[in-house]
């Protein structure tokens, strides 16, 4: 060609020559341009590329076919270019331009490489359009393109960012298959997807995999698997992985330090979060307001607000200001302690800073007027997120809809259901599952019934309707995963996509906490048969029922006194790989008692700590023997020896025993179990001292009684004024116990009993009959 030997491309190689417009304007004139490109690409640098490229906006197309040819040759392919032609391709009709320009290299059989694909893909990602990144990822196929690894982590980063997990797992093992090998960014996105949707098994496992591979993690792959760690409340493997990072030369930045501060402050091991951060100021680290949130929300979970406030007010000495994610968590805090004025006062102070609070911000404090009781000033902050230019959202209705029902304002609750609805804010499934436990609480199981049936078809019922119903129905998420592995092996990429994000889109899909909550509704009703219903269509829904479900059944079988079918139940879940919790056997212990069972709620508990590894099985088998022989005491006493060595000593088991025992009319044994609790210094219920107290009287035995009742004088626990009433008549109407109530009434005075309220009328009438037959007494014959 005459064109590769004028002046213009010998001034080029000479470099004296501006050669951005000249090139084009001659290229311009060549068709197809590429094969005159090809001659010209050892005079050209990616700076020539990206100086072109800039020249060329006012003429998209040509720069589109540039930026192609170009990126076929790796060398040439930079962020500077790149970010150029996804700044063309989000202008007018840039996208479709650069598929015309796609097409037309197809047809004139020009190659086009993965990197030009690339460019398509972050552009549509830049505009929030998924999908269409998605699609252009799997038609590549029709051009004759294969994706390269920069492609395939582009792809997915974006299904991870959209929540698509699923697919970005098949989109690996389709990378795996056509021996595209993953590098250290693979491994980084995919497990950062496995942490966040809860899989951190399976995020430790592909971590292993990367080092199978012989690839090595890089300071992200550690802080990312170093946070899943944490959120999933593994805090002392999470620390480890920190020593094993930094023995390997990988040192951690404040991102990996922030998340193990916060993974122990969360678990609420704030001491030690205080130690951890001393050790990391000795290693240089600076504590940012990030590692102060950490903190001050871990002395907030373990209620030591003061403490917290302390660390707060340092800030403003150090010259440092809060940002709105600080200031939310001390709000939060004080708002959770019953602190609500102070809280509200801290919002203030906040806005006078400068520092402008956000709809979470005030869902935190609205949330604490709810929680107390008031809901007008709770109703007056919600209209002011609005004058903050914030909006109200699902959150904000959520706790208000959960303050109404709390109180039994279920009319009020629906008229916000109904607001958020017309306001174009979308209930989420925890704002369904409270609207539902109010309406079953308030015995309207009809309308939390048809809530349900809302919640389940949502905004796509035909959706809802193919999906339940249809051939090629997804029952549970091994099922759908296998269809989504399936569509993208046959190059299907979008379709997969498609069937996720529907499924997202399809409504507030029913958890199996919503189940729970109305399967308790009927079972507490006496429907048990609507509660089975309920019971196993959850299960062709694709959910597991969990520990909570038996147990609510197992409860409302007991309820109706069906009591051979609730133990048979409890064998099936055990069966079904549900291991029955403790809450399951208590709730079984508390019915065999009520029945007079005692012996069989003490066996109940014994089978329970028998699947508990940390229980010492030859002092199960010696309680088991004294329980044959029926000393209740001697296994009372065995297992508090055994129990009060664990750090999580249960003592409801106890007064279960206790509060049976006394509805059994067995008020003696309980008193053994009371003297043996004390002895111990276990905590006795306010319950258990008012049946003991009951059973007592009963009996006539009175002296116990009033030590019963002092014990919960001089613990502080303040029983209702019915049992007070009748212990105090009980001494009253013997004959030689009536100082008794006398002494009694000046203690109950001492520790800040209202008499005036607590007194009933019949109680003050024999106290004035006792007077008045003393002073009788007294008077001369």
């Amino acid at each position: 060609m005459k064109l590769l030997h004028s002046p213009i491309f010998r001034s080029i190689s000479s470099k004296s020559f501006p050669v951005s417009n000249e090139v084009l304007n001659i290229i311009e004139k060549v068709d197809p341009i590429e094969p005159a490109l090809d001659k010209l690409a050892h005079f050209l640098c990616p700076n020539t590329i990206s100086s072109i490229l800039e020249q060329q906006r006012n003429n998209p197309e040509l720069g589109f076919r540039f930026f192609i040819w170009a990126a076929k040759r790796g060398r040439f392919r930079s962020w500077v270019s790149q970010n150029l032609i996804v700044d063309m391709l989000v202008n007018d009709n840039g996208f479709d331009l650069y598929w015309n320009v796609l097409d037309k290299l197809k047809v004139s059989g020009i190659p086009i490489s993965s990197n030009a694909f690339a460019a398509l893909i972050w552009g549509y990602w830049k505009v929030d359009k998924a999908e269409k990144a998605v699609e252009a990822f799997g038609r590549m196929e029709e051009f004759d393109c294969k994706p390269n690894l920069f492609t395939y982590n582009m792809v997915l980063h974006i299904t991870v960012r959209k929540d698509a997990i699923l697919l970005a797992l098949a989109v690996y093992n389709v990378m795996l298959k056509l021996n595209s090998m993953p590098n250290s960014s693979t491994f980084s996105i995919l497990i950062d997807g496995l942490c966040k949707s809860g899989r951190t098994r399976d995020a430790l496992k592909l971590f292993d995999e990367m080092s199978e591979r012989g690839v090595l993690p890089s300071k992200i792959t550690y802080t990312v698997i170093l946070s899943g760690l944490c959120q999933a409340k593994r805090a002392d493997d999470a620390h480890r992985l920190l020593d094993v990072m930094k023995s390997r030369g990988c040192m951690p930045d404040f991102v990996a330090y922030n998340a193990l501060l916060n993974g122990f402050c969360k678990l609420g091991r704030i001491d030690e979060a205080q130690a951890l951060l001393r050790s990391f100021e000795n290693e240089g680290y600076l504590v940012d307001i990030k590692g102060y949130t950490c903190l001050i929300d871990g002395f907030v979970r373990t209620k030591r607000i003061d403490e917290a406030q302390s660390v707060f007010r340092s800030l403003f000495e150090n010259n440092a200001v809060p940002d709105v994610v600080l200031y939310t968590t001390m709000i939060g805090g004080l708002s959770g302690a019953g602190r609500v004025k102070e809280a509200l006062s801290l919002l203030r102070d906040m806005t006078g800073r400068g520092v402008q609070p956000d709809t979470q911000c005030y869902n935190t404090l609205i949330k604490g007027f709810c929680d107390m009781g008031l809901l007008d000033q709770a109703r007056s902050l919600q209209l002011e997120i609005s004058e903050n230019d914030c909006f109200p959202d699902t959150c904000t209705y959520s706790i208000l809809i959960c303050g109404m029902c709390r109180n039994g304002l279920m009319g009020e609750a629906r008229h916000i259901f109904n607001e958020m609805e017309k306001l174009g804010c979308f209930p989420s499934v925890v704002t369904f599952n409270t609207l539902i436990d109010g309406l079953c609480k308030a015995g309207e199981l009809e309308e939390a019934r048809l809530m349900f049936y809302k919640m389940e078809i949502g905004k796509n019922p035909s959706l809802f309707l193919r999906l339940s119903q249809g051939a090629d129905r997804v029952l549970d998420s091994a099922s759908l995963q296998k269809m989504v592995e399936k569509l993208c092996e046959s190059g299907k990429i979008l379709k997969a996509y498609k069937l996720l994000m529907q499924l997202a889109d399809c409504g507030v899909t029913p958890n199996i906490v919503t189940y729970n909550i109305l399967i308790n509704g009927l079972c507490k009703s006496g429907n048990m048969n609507g509660a089975f219903k309920l019971f196993e269509e959850l299960q062709v829904k694709g959910h597991s029922p969990d520990s909570i479900t038996y147990g609510t059944l197992i409860d409302g079988l007991q309820r109706v006194d069906k009591e051979e079918e609730s133990f048979k139940l409890l064998d099936q879940m055990s069966k079904n790989g549900c291991m029955p919790s403790a809450e399951v056997y208590k709730s079984l212990m508390t019915w065999s008692c009520r029945r007079g069972q005692i012996s069989t709620s003490f066996s109940l508990w014994l089978k329970y700590l028998r699947n508990q590894a940390v229980r010492d099985g030859e002092v199960l088998g010696l309680m088991e023997e004294h329980l044959e022989k029926g000393d209740l005491e001697k296994v009372v006493r065995g297992l508090l020896e055994m129990d009060l060595k664990l750090e999580d000593f249960d003592s409801s088991p106890y007064n279960i025993w206790l509060i049976g025992m006394c509805q059994g009319c067995k008020s003696g044994e309980a008193l053994k179990i009371f003297s043996l609790l004390e002895e111990f210094h276990v905590m006795i219920s306010a319950p258990s001292c008012v049946m003991l107290i009951h059973g007592l009287c009963e009996e006539g035995n009175l002296d116990q009684a009033v030590e019963v009742f002092l014990y919960t004088v001089e613990r502080g626990v303040r029983l209702m004024p019915r049992i007070c009433n009748r212990l105090l008549q009980s001494l009253l109407c013997s004959q030689d116990k009536a100082q008794h109530a006398v002494d009694l009434l000046e203690r109950m005075r001492s520790v800040g009993y209202n008499l005036n309220d607590y007194l009933h009328s019949g109680t003050k009438s024999l106290f004035q009959r006792w007077n008045r037959r003393e002073i009788e007494n007294l008077s001369p014959g």
